[in-house]
This record gives structure tokens, sequence and C-alpha cells, in this order.
């Protein structure tokens, strides 16, 4: 007997709902569970859940990436796909190799999403090239990471949550402007130019700190 594998669609829209519904239950052998972003981590209190899929046209940003973090930390083993991903929008560091399986671009067709969730589904990754060579960018620009004051890393550290200049300047108990000014020069050494690119550096090579 085969299993059936359990997946959660995080999104607002129940048309997108109903359309995956009519396709992937018999394609994949899979039931979809749909959860509103607010009460996502509930759901996984009666099955085990295998993948999340969080629709990026109805889901914060930020919200998304909270929900990411959180399933990372608290339920290891179920991976992530993003839905609608706006290709306008520097959002980079949600890309997170451990346990992101898939990206999918806003119009992307039901065809080449559903062959996209092939690949997951056995295994794989379905992530835009794009993303994997800029990895391989932060990673080479990072020659001398220790080259980083403690300052700097402290500050890189909260950017991680998304934070504004205004919420790390108050947690770091210091102006706005110093704050500009340990990001100006910490960019300038991991070899970015946008706080998405500094997030997804961040993610891959600095060890969250537990208080």
């Amino acid at each position: 007997m085969f299993k059936v594998m359990h997946w959660v669609m995080v999104t607002r829209s129940q048309i997108l709902v109903d359309l995956l519904n009519t396709r992937w239950p018999q394609q994949f052998l899979v039931k979809i569970h749909n959860v509103t972003p607010d009460n996502i981590i509930d759901n996984f209190t009666e099955n085990r859940v295998n993948l999340v899929l969080i629709d990026l046209s109805s889901v914060d940003i930020q919200k998304a990436y909270q929900i990411q973090k959180k399933l990372e930390k608290e339920r290891s083993g179920a991976r992530v796909v993003f839905l609608h991903y706006p290709k306008q929008v520097d959002a980079g560091f949600l890309v997170q190799s451990n346990i992101t399986a898939g990206v999918f671009y806003s119009g992307a067709s039901l065809d080449t999403i559903g062959s996209g969730m092939d690949k997951i589904v056995k295994g794989l990754t379905s992530i835009p090239d794009e993303f994997n060579q800029q990895y391989l960018h932060n990673v080479a620009t990072n020659e001398e990471p220790d080259s980083l004051t403690i300052r700097e890393r402290e500050v890189l550290q909260v950017l991680r949550s998304g934070s504004t200049n205004i919420d790390i300047a108050n947690e770091l108990f210091v102006s706005e402007s110093t704050i500009k000014t340990h990001l100006y020069r910490a960019f300038r050494k991991i070899g970015v130019s946008s706080r998405g690119q500094a997030i997804a550096w961040a993610q891959m090579n600095m060890h969250e700190v537990i208080q």
C-alpha cells in the first residue's frame, strides 16, 4: 500500500487551494491541508507533514521568512516550497539550502510547477539557477570572513531577522547613522549590495546566537 504524504498549503486564496486539489492529490498521492499564516504550526499536531507550500501572493515575505525559520527550528524534516515568488522583489534571503525545496515565480504555469514538484517529491530541489549562482558569488567574495569587526557581525546577526535600521540601533543601543555605517562597511567586506543579499549571506555563513 502506498503511503499518502501530507502537505500544508499556507495561503489566503481558497481558489488556489481548490485548483491544486483538482490535480495534486492524484498526481502525487498527497493530502493537502490549507492553513492561514497565523496558525500553521498548529497543523503539525495531527499529521506528519512532508512539505509546506507558501503562497507569496497572499503571504507577506517577512511572514514567510518567519514561518520557514520556525519550521526549521521546531519541525525538522519538513521542506518548504515558495509559490508566486516575485521577481521584482529582492527576497533571496528566503531561499535556504537546508530547508527550501522549491521556488516558482509568479506566472509559472501549473505544468511547470507540476514538473518541479515531481522532482521535489523524489527528494531533489527545484530552484532557479540564479539563486545557486548568487550563493556561489557570496561564498567566493567572502575570502576573509574574519575581516568583519565584532560590531559588524552583531549588526548582521540582528539583520538576519529582517529588522530595520532603527530596530537594530535600539537593540544595540547605538544611533541609526552608526548602524548605516556598519552595514555599509559590512556589505563591502562580504561582497553584497542589498539587504536581501546580506541576509542571505548571514543565513549561510553565521550561526545563530542562542541566548
